[in-house]
């Protein structure tokens, strides 16, 4: 994925493909595609995203899925799928407004409603209260659902939520996986 600074920028307000299924049980939201994600046409596609390390260690994936391209199919057999509060690239999520989360969450609930998964699980706190009005939530499970799915809040797994490990986000991810049935309980 070698690409120049120039060539990312440029890719800058473009979209990509939710990813969906049929059986959706599981979706991951992020906040908005970033440039790599844009250019590939691949959620969390940036190289070093601790995402798919995350999805791995938490028993989502297989330990021998190693690239967003060859999670596609895997995601999408155990009833995963993924996509975004705003569906613009940027290349930093601090580059949308407020309004921008406020109308993608009209966006999300009308996604959760056409797609019926059993659980959401939106990656960023900061975010989620924005675009819900939740100024005092917290990690986990919301108590308010999105239409008729489980809400959760897990963290993001980009680079820039320093004090996440790959461990901490697959803990999360993992609970969420849980409740949707993707994953056992462990023993």
């Amino acid at each position: 994925m070698g690409f120049t600074r120039a060539e990312l920028l440029s890719y800058a307000g473009h979209t990509i493909p939710d990813l969906v299924g049929d059986d959706l049980r599981l979706l991951f939201v992020g906040i908005n595609p970033g440039l790599v994600s844009a250019a590939t046409g691949l959620h969390f596609a940036r190289a070093g995203n601790r995402f798919y390390p995350a999805l791995r260690l938490a028993g989502i994936l297989p330990a021998d899925v190693m690239t967003p391209e060859d999670a596609r199919p895997a995601l999408l057999s155990r009833g995963v799928g993924i996509t975004n509060i705003v569906a613009r690239a940027s290349a930093r999520a601090d580059e949308l407004s407020a309004s921008e989360l406020v109308e993608g969450r009209a966006r999300l609930e009308a996604f959760v409603e056409e797609h019926r998964p059993r659980i959401v699980a939106i990656a960023g706190i900061t975010s989620y209260r924005t675009a819900f009005g939740r100024k005092a939530a917290h990690a986990g499970r919301q108590e308010e659902p999105i239409g008729d799915a489980q809400l959760w809040v897990v963290p993001n797994p980009s680079g820039l939520n320093a004090h996440e490990t790959v461990d901490s986000l697959a803990a999360a991810y993992r609970e969420a996986a849980v409740a949707a049935g993707v994953v056992q309980p462990a023993d």
